[in-house]
């Protein structure tokens, strides 16, 4: 079952049930899927809905630093379920030492003189990792190993 499919039927029985946390967590991530659709003129498949689910992840992460520093526990919480709700739609996440690992073997593939090489690095690596790891991380640890 693709990832669209799964999706639609957990929607479904988010209905069925009244589960009204999932329904709207759910209905937010269709509405977005439905948008960066239309806007890039994309095809609906599993690539997309892994690239919009670690989107709104990763906008939910940033929300509940925000909230934390607002003291709204109540929002904390709220945005900490809707996360747990999505996390199951991606792809099993890279250790860090997998990550150093794939970094390595780029290293070696592409044979990086510096901070300049970034570019070309992360063109390389993003392909094997993209929806298997925060990004973000991946982008500390290759320029912490070019310094």
């Amino acid at each position: 079952m693709s990832l669209v499919e799964r999706l639609e039927n957990d929607l479904k029985d988010a209905m069925r049930n009244h589960d009204k946390d999932t329904l709207a967590t759910l209905r937010l991530v269709k509405g977005a899927i439905q948008l960066e659709k239309i806007n890039n003129k994309k095809e609906v498949n599993d690539e997309l809905v892994i690239d919009v689910i670690t989107k709104q992840i990763k906008t939910r992460n940033e929300s509940i630093r925000e909230f934390e520093k607002g003291n709204r526990q109540d929002l904390v919480d709220q945005t900490k379920k809707e996360i747990a709700l999505l996390e199951p739609y991606l792809p099993a996440q890279l250790s860090d030492e997998e990550i150093v690992k794939i970094i390595d073997e780029v290293f070696a593939k592409v044979k990086p003189s510096g901070a300049k090489d970034m570019g070309q690095v992360m063109r390389e690596i993003t392909p094997l990792v993209k929806g298997k790891a925060d990004m973000g991380k991946v982008s500390s640890l290759i320029k912490e190993r070019l310094n």
